[in-house]
């Protein structure tokens, strides 16, 4: 991915930053709040990718659009753009959230399902990473039509697969090979 080890290093210097004058978890939910918004928005996409756009606009117009944030997360700002990075932002935000969570010890376990998750769900997946890893986690949930039911579950390099649509393959694949096994 273009820019990735990059904003490696832009988040990594924040956060060292943000950790220095003790406002990292202000900065996290800054971070956090950047990311959903520039992901959902694809004007604001637009003009952060843009090379026409000049940098001072698009500063500009993240002045107005985030003008609640800390002055670290200002700061970024300005050395991106600085730097003519600023298409870079969603990046580091992410990146930023990632070492954020490593630094307090918090997993985040990805959740595919085939519908969105409800509070109850939510509830039965925490107990499940709590059973597989020992510790809670953030939840990050993924709609998948395809895995027709059930869940699939990511912690770090665990995975868990309750999903139909692995079930079905294993009852076909236990099926074939009864089959080949019986016309021998």
């Amino acid at each position: 991915m273009t820019g990735s080890r990059a904003a490696q290093r832009y988040a990594k210097a924040i956060l060292s930053l943000a950790k220095d004058r003790n406002l990292a978890k202000e900065v996290n939910e800054d971070m956090t709040y950047i990311a959903k918004t520039v992901k959902s928005s694809s004007e604001l996409r637009s003009v952060l990718k843009s090379p026409v756009v000049k940098e001072s606009a698009k500063m500009n117009s993240l002045k107005q659009i985030f003008k609640d944030v800390n002055p670290i997360t200002f700061q970024l700002f300005g050395v991106l753009a600085e730097n003519n990075r600023l298409e870079l932002l969603t990046m580091v935000a992410t990146r930023y959230n990632e070492q954020y969570n490593a630094m307090m010890g918090i997993q985040v376990a990805r959740v595919t399902t085939a519908v969105p998750l409800t509070p109850a769900l939510e509830a039965k997946i925490q107990a499940k990473v709590k059973e597989l890893t020992g510790n809670e986690a953030e939840i990050k949930n993924t709609v998948d039509a395809s895995i027709i039911g059930g869940f699939i579950l990511r912690v770090g390099d665990l995975q868990f697969n309750a999903s139909v649509a692995s079930q079905l393959t294993s009852i076909k694949r236990e099926l074939q090979n009864n089959t080949y096994i019986s016309k021998i």
